[in-house]
């Protein structure tokens, strides 16, 4: 086939028969297991309303300030009726669940295969592996109705991205993005005022929702106040936007 003076071959093209069939059965399995994913991810997370996935670092240990808040965080937010959904993994991940374990609401780790750092936490209620990040990632905002973003690597900085990025395109619904840590995200919510917003990257309302508290308590008390005015239930309208995260 030529596209653009260019020949470019489709698998079934591919003149090596026998590694084309082992290709297209490589890929369709696959397809498969993602398939999977997400029909038990949806299977066990569709009723659990209302919930709050807190982010953060797998490698802060338990005698980290951030370990203990998040602790504290997660049991407060269990004891207020929100299940916590984390990654499953340590540091972060592990206080959230922890704290949520104590607490009166489900506990909820979404694990991820990796080749170093993730082992799963002994703290969840609901416990779902995942091979693709991409699917893992669907569940972390499909599920919850606001976030909580300790302080992270790469990964936290990736999640918190996402859902600015999916709510600002209006294909997720808008809900309450806290972090926790005003010395450590201080210099981040800066640059993104100084420099994004200044340079015309992103809109002033795009940094709306964006909340900095230090204060446990004040965390629970800012999403009930979020929803004051309106129903944490997701509407008709967010639950079809959600069906094309």
């Amino acid at each position: 086939m030529k596209e653009n003076g260019k020949r470019v071959l489709r698998l079934r093209q591919v003149t090596d028969k026998e590694r084309a069939t082992a290709q297209k059965a490589r890929e369709s399995w696959n397809a498969l297991t993602i398939m999977a994913e997400f029909i038990e991810s949806t299977e066990r997370l569709s009723e659990l309303s209302p919930a709050v996935s807190i982010f953060g670092s797998a490698r802060l240990q338990p005698e980290s300030p951030y370990y203990i808040q998040c602790v504290d965080v997660a049991r407060r937010l269990s004891d207020a009726g929100f299940a916590v959904i984390s990654g499953g993994g340590p540091g972060i991940m592990e206080a959230a669940n922890k704290g949520a374990y104590e607490g009166k609401s489900p506990s909820v780790g979404l694990n991820i295969e990796l080749p170093h750092e993730q082992t799963s936490n002994a703290w969840q209620n609901i416990s779902i592996s995942f091979r693709h990040f991409f699917a893992r990632k669907v569940a972390f905002v499909k599920y919850a109705d606001a976030y909580v973003v300790f302080p992270g690597g790469f990964g936290t900085l990736d999640e918190l991205s996402e859902a600015m990025t999916l709510i600002q395109t209006g294909k997720s619904r808008r809900m309450p993005i806290i972090l926790v840590g005003t010395s450590y995200w201080r210099g981040l919510l800066a640059w993104l005022r100084d420099t994004m917003l200044a340079a015309g990257t992103i809109g002033e309302k795009d940094l709306d929702l964006i909340q900095l508290i230090d204060e446990p308590a004040n965390v629970v008390d800012a999403i009930f106040a979020f929803y004051e005015a309106r129903a944490i239930e997701p509407s008709e309208e967010d639950r079809q936007k959600q069906l094309y995260l």
